[in-house]
């Protein structure tokens, strides 16, 4: 079995810790240089990984501010 593209490593990764309530609603993801540092990872990997929690429902980018972990009522 093929190992999982980067992106979705770091995708399942945040969605396990907004699943386990580590990561609440309304809390802020790390920047993606801060995400790039952590995985080790390019930009696009990163920005990959984020638009899939995005489509989602699972977090939000609010333009000038971040990423934020989305309300889920």
């Amino acid at each position: 079995m093929p190992a999982k593209p980067k992106w979705e490593r770091i995708a399942d990764e945040i969605r396990s810790k907004i699943e386990s309530g580590e990561l609440a609603p309304g809390d802020k993801l790390p920047s993606t240089s801060q995400l790039r540092a952590e995985y080790g990872v390019s930009a696009g990997v990163v920005r990959q990984a984020i638009l899939v929690l995005q489509t989602q429902g699972l977090v939000e980018g609010v333009h000038g501010l971040g990423v934020f972990v989305s309300d889920r009522e």
